[in-house]
């Protein structure tokens, strides 16, 4: 990576935050720390509220030299603003297009890590509330009922008896998304950041509630991180050893978020990838970089910094 101290060496820099999906509102507010971050430390920047595709397609006229993209969930995250980013010849932090696609799309990226032999719930595609509950006889009870393409734990369930199948289905479903079921793994959440190559210390999540969804993630004050985790060295390096894999796997880039569950055992099993994480101020990545002794803006710069002498 190219390191700077001259905010001017980046010249101008629009953040995209917003967007159109379910994830708008936690856009919004990581798209806001990001910009008085980069104000802080002296960069021309502009927050740019994507309320509307035209604005992405007009980037190109209005003299931007990189972007950072922080629009999450659909249109941000699935490789359609790296797209057009790529076309407008604009370089940005983060993955690219196919890699984005990939990991927005949990089904996909399980298939790959099952294929290379990395350790992943065992799953199901469901079409039908009869396929729900032919899953919920394979698996057994509870199991997690979500949709495949969607971030943030958007519609994600766990189903704990025969009576909750249907609703979790119907909350899944939506226009033009795939819904998968997923054997439950009783343990603890974990996740682990990726940031310019390096697993970052692993953090163990405390959910307020039966799991991390999106009122854990983003609402409750209630939610516990341990950073550390409070794992053994060696047992931690294995857990990033695997994260990283499954980074790689799907061309991750710059930086990201991997989420596992660990069993009683102390096996770590994959759930899913986030390209473009958080950065709210219950935000893991930042959490994990301060634990490494990188504090929020410079977080920031780094991202920056790996655009430096890129095209797209």
């Amino acid at each position: 990576m190219t390191r700077v101290t001259d905010p001017k060496a980046f010249g101008r820099v629009a953040v995209l935050l917003g967007g159109w999906s379910a994830e708008r509102e936690v856009s919004l507010w990581s798209g806001k720390n990001v910009v008085e971050a980069m104000q802080r430390r002296g960069i021309d920047v502009t927050g740019v509220d994507v309320t509307d595709r035209s604005i992405l397609l007009g980037l190109g006229d209005k003299g931007y030299d990189r972007v950072f993209n922080i629009m999450h969930g659909t249109g941000g995250e699935d490789g359609t603003v790296q797209a057009v980013l790529d076309l407008l010849e604009i370089p940005y932090p983060g993955s690219g297009v196919l890699a984005s696609a990939l990991a927005m799309d949990k089904l996909r990226t399980k298939r790959i890590w099952k294929a290379e032999g990395l350790p992943t719930p065992d799953f199901a595609v469901l079409q039908t509330v009869g396929d729900a509950r032919f899953a919920a006889e394979r698996f057994g009870y509870p199991l997690i009922i979500k949709p495949a393409a969607d971030g943030s734990s958007v519609g994600v369930s766990k189903v704990k008896s025969a009576d909750q199948v249907e609703k979790a289905f119907n909350e899944a479903l939506g226009p033009g998304r795939v819904v998968i079921a997923e054997q439950f793994i009783d343990g603890g959440e974990y996740t682990c950041a990726m940031l310019a190559g390096e697993a970052l210390p692993v953090i163990r999540i405390e959910p307020d509630g039966e799991f991390y969804d999106y009122h854990a993630k983003y609402i409750s004050d209630n939610t516990k991180y341990h950073c550390p985790a409070g794992l053994a060295p060696e047992h931690e390096k294995r857990c990033q050893d695997i994260c990283r894999r499954a980074f790689e796997l799907v061309g991750g880039r710059d930086w990201g978020r991997v989420d596992f569950m660990m069993d009683e055992q102390g096996n770590p099993w994959l759930l899913e990838i986030n390209m473009l994480p958080g950065m709210t101020s219950h935000s893991l990545v930042p959490m994990a970089a301060r634990a490494r002794g990188i504090e929020f803006d410079e977080l920031c710069w780094r991202l920056l910094e790996s655009t430096l002498g890129r095209r797209p």
